[in-house]
């Protein structure tokens, strides 16, 4: 019964972090909003990588690119419809993550870190040079003027894409929280802890980290997807290096494995890249300084803080009443 009441409780939590997603429409501009949701899907697939499984990602770049780019070719090349898109970018996604999935996951953390970001590197200068003919090199894909109106939800319209954003993300956020509630999710983070127990269980440690780690991508592109159909355009910059640590920074700021972290970073990181930019050239170096801030106080990020001052806060509220009733029984 606990179990029912405490999953209740947090699937109101994450219906109840939407709807005050969706709200702050009415006083915070459009685009920042759609790209804390974006950016917020991009992160969960590090978050769950580095939370989870205890691999960081400094190669989130190319799984995004992949995504974008595997929509942008469709929506470039060969149709209109952005479902259609978005599908064909997962499924990019989805083809990138098995092939060198097995390869990479082989690897101990610190060499998956390094080859993931050779891997962005690659496709970065791949996207950029090798392959300009397609790419159109850094002058990039240009199609919005390409994109179909749909039905329902038309993604050429701002306001219809923000529904869409809200809604994928929703079902992004539910889908990880059913993963951190099952079986697999136990076994990720004992594949993280204690690699000898889940094989005496009966489980694959390489086999678990793989999923974990095409489904973490996949999501990523995902994202990615999203981007190129909300911007009608793709260059090479998207896979950039330079742009690597951003959703591990994200991921650390939100909080590491932590259902809402990556939500909470991305606002945090969004809103002070646009406040503090235009107040101080170099306002990354902001940022640095609150990481490591947050590293020094134990490396639990805004809502690894919050969360337990906030459970704590609720439950007083629930149960004062109980007390009360309790007090009257007695007397």
């Amino acid at each position: 019964m606990a179990a029912m009441v405490n999953a209740w409780r947090w699937w109101w939590g994450i219906l109840l972090a939407f709807f005050l997603v969706g709200l702050s429409r009415l006083f915070l501009p459009l685009p920042f909003i759609i790209e804390v949701l974006i950016f917020s899907i991009y992160t969960m697939g590090c978050s769950f990588l580095l939370g989870r499984v205890g691999f960081i990602s400094f190669g989130q770049p190319a799984y995004l690119a992949a995504g974008a780019y595997g929509t942008a070719f469709y929506l470039f090349y060969f149709g209109s419809n952005p479902y259609v898109g978005i599908l064909i970018g997962i499924l990019s996604g989805l083809a990138v993550s098995g092939i060198v999935g097995p390869l990479f996951v082989r690897l101990r953390s610190d060499y998956f870190a390094l080859v993931n970001l050779a891997l962005a590197v690659i496709i970065y200068y791949l996207m950029q040079k090798v392959l300009a003919g397609i790419t159109k090199g850094d002058n990039g894909l240009w199609f919005l003027t390409n994109i179909a109106s749909t039905p329902v939800l038309d993604l050429g319209k701002p306001d219809h894409f923000f529904i869409f954003s809200i809604l994928v993300a929703l079902a992004i956020w539910a889908f990880y929280k059913y993963l951190d509630d099952s079986v697999f999710g136990a076994c990720c983070l004992a594949t993280k802890i204690n690699e000898d127990k889940l094989k005496f269980l009966g489980y694959s440690n390489y086999g678990v980290r793989l999923l974990a780690f095409v489904i973490a991508n996949t999501t990523t592109a995902l994202a990615g997807a999203m981007y190129a159909v909300y911007l009608g355009f793709v260059s090479p910059e998207i896979t950039s290096p330079a742009r690597a640590a951003d959703p591990v920074v994200v991921t650390i700021l939100g909080g590491t494995g932590t259902l809402f972290g990556p939500l909470v970073g991305a606002i945090a990181y969004t809103g002070m890249k646009d406040v503090i930019s235009k107040l101080i050239g170099n306002w990354e170096l902001f940022i640095g300084f609150l990481l490591v801030f947050i590293m020094l106080a134990g490396e639990k990020g805004i809502w690894g803080t919050l969360q337990p001052w906030l459970e704590r806060l609720f439950s007083r509220k629930k149960a004062s009443p109980a007390a009360g009733e309790g007090a009257g029984a007695r007397q």
